[in-house]
Parts: C-alpha cells; sequence; structure tokens
C-alpha cells in the first residue's frame, strides 16, 4: 500500500458563515468518515489546520503572515491515507465531508525515498 496526502480546501466565508451547531455537524461527519478509514484500514493520520500561519518564500525566506486577505480558499486541514493506488485513494476522497459543505480536495502520492529491498 501506497501512502497518500489528501488536503482539505474550505471556502473562508463558509467557514466564517457557518452556525455553532452547523460547525458541530462538519466536525461530526469528519469524525465518522474517519472512523470508516481507520476501520478500513486506509487511515494513517491527519488533523486541522488553525487559520493563521506564516508563508515563507524566495532564498531570503521572507517571511509573511497568513492566510491572505485576497486568499478565498484556505487549506483547512489534512488526512494521511494508505492505499493501494491513486485511483482507490481518490474514490476515498470522493466521500470526503468537506465536499457537502462546498469545500475541494485534492490527493497527492507521497514519494518513497526508501531503497529497494
Amino acid at each position: 500500500m501506497k501512502n497518500y496526502l489528501l488536503l482539505l480546501y474550505d471556502h473562508v466565508d463558509t467557514l466564517q458563515e457557518m452556525s455553532p451547531e452547523e460547525m458541530q455537524k462538519l466536525v461530526q461527519a469528519h469524525m465518522q468518515w474517519t472512523e470508516k478509514l481507520a476501520q478500513l484500514g486506509h487511515l494513517r493520520g491527519g488533523d486541522g489546520l488553525e487559520e493563521t500561519g506564516a508563508y515563507i518564500k524566495g532564498k531570503n525566506a521572507l517571511v509573511m503572515d497568513g492566510p491572505f486577505i485576497e486568499t478565498k480558499e484556505m487549506i483547512g486541514g489534512y488526512y494521511l491515507l494508505q492505499a493501494e493506488s491513486l485511483e482507490q485513494a481518490v474514490e476515498l476522497a470522493k466521500e470526503c465531508p468537506c465536499h457537502l459543505w462546498g469545500g475541494t480536495t485534492e490527493v497527492r502520492p507521497i514519494m518513497d525515498y526508501a531503497p529497494p529491498a
């Protein structure tokens, strides 16, 4: 099995407009989906990300605050999945609860630098 990073992109406006009850439903949906992934042997880890952070750019390592005002989407969290193929990881990602609230996901294979056995 190979590892895949599932990035969760959320619309900033949508999250800011959610009521506490809607936010609780979103959290519950993620918890249920996480349990399902774990039971099927596909979950390696994951977490939500806070809205604030730093952006480091270029050879001079210029540090800027983030996310930026002009940003409409932000990475709100990630899952580390284990799957047989990219196609299987994509099928798993289609069930991510963030889609129910208009979010987007990105699936990226994690490079394996281990030397062949």
